[in-house]
């Protein structure tokens, strides 16, 4: 546990529920943790007991990748774990593809609803689409554009153009929308609807104020900083900006909060991880902006200035992204000048 953490508090301490299985982490809310065959090798994912038109059963909140090892896993939950009850409908948090990769099998294999907001519903509909929809020679060029010039990482980045599809191969063909400040109730709770920008178009958190419960999707992680970037689909986007000012919402929350995180443990000190997450950001953009003013930089010189640790493609990614957006953060407070330069990269320097 590093100096952060330890401000925080574990409830559960250090247990894990195991694959297939579950652990009650408030009466009729069950936490269930499934591998990603990622460097973040976990999602955490949500039964909540519910109620809906007189049937008794579960909602299920996020879903996992679409792959065989996750589907195995829900059919043992399902067979082991819902107390003979059915889903009832299925809520994702974004369009993320652990997020939402498995909704579609879910709402199809139970014949149930999804709900979503109205924007990460439609992009997961476009990413599903296949090849031309994310990824590929316009992500290759949009790094290039931020000095990822490397032949051998722009082919490669080339080659994931269908990495979304992948991993999420359908999405539902109809949804129920979720806005913010929308109730959702869900059995005898009642769950607001919380929006948060930055990390995906258009993220929704569930907060039940009656117990002090936030399921935070990724959002509010305890142990890393949500990644929060700009991509070609967005490409002059401000998405720190929006994420620090989403976060800010959670402020109004009880201080006692259970948040319940995409990844990670659940944790209470809420407050204490806002704190956390400004000053962390405060640090990287005081970083960058120290070394645009020694010299012009592009978004792949702030990769060992942002980044002290070594990255692989799927990191590096996420990674220029977010080094595009602490960049720009600057750009559009006026601390930094873009230039594109002769070699057709964008260069910042401090004012």
């Amino acid at each position: 546990m590093n100096a952060l953490e330890s401000q925080l508090h574990y409830p559960m301490g250090d247990a894990l529920p195991t694959a297939g299985s579950t652990i009650e982490v408030a009466p009729g809310v069950r936490w269930i943790r499934m591998d990603l065959p990622f460097a973040l090798n976990h999602i955490n994912l949500w039964l909540l007991r519910d109620n809906i038109d007189g049937r008794q059963g579960w909602s299920v909140v996020d879903c996992c990748i679409s792959r065989d090892e996750s589907k195995a896993q829900w059919e043992q939950i399902f067979s082991t774990q819902l107390e003979g009850l059915p889903i009832l409908r299925v809520i994702v948090t974004h369009m993320h593809p652990d997020h939402i990769g498995l909704a579609y099998w879910l709402c199809e294999r139970w014949d149930v609803p999804l709900w979503a907001s109205a924007t990460d519903y439609h992009v997961a509909r476009l990413g599903a689409m296949g090849a031309s929809a994310f990824g590929g020679e316009s992500a290759a060029r949009f790094f290039a554009a931020h000095g990822l010039t490397d032949p051998g990482m722009a082919e490669q980045i080339r080659a994931r153009s269908h990495y979304f599809s992948n991993l999420v191969p359908a999405v539902p063909p109809s949804y129920r929308r979720m806005m913010d400040g929308d109730t959702l109730h869900v059995g005898a709770r009642r769950w607001t609807c919380i929006s948060g920008y930055g990390h995906s178009p258009e993220h929704i958190a569930l907060y039940c104020a009656d117990d002090g419960l936030l399921i935070g999707g990724d959002m509010m992680l305890p142990r890393i900083s949500t990644n929060v970037s700009v991509y070609e689909v967005e490409p002059e986007s401000n998405a720190l900006k929006h994420f620090l000012d989403s976060i800010d919402k959670f402020r109004a929350l009880r201080v006692d909060t259970l948040t319940l995180p995409s990844h990670g443990k659940p944790f209470t000190g809420l407050h204490i991880r806002i704190e956390q997450l400004h000053a962390h950001h405060r640090e990287r953009l005081a970083e960058v902006l120290t070394a645009c003013a020694e010299r012009a930089c592009s978004a792949s010189d702030m990769l060992p200035v942002i980044f002290k640790r070594k990255l692989d493609l799927h990191q590096t990614t996420f990674a220029m992204g977010e080094s595009v957006a602490h960049l720009h953060a600057l750009w559009f407070e006026g601390r930094l000048h873009r230039t594109m330069c002769d070699d057709g990269i964008y260069r910042f320097s401090a004012v």
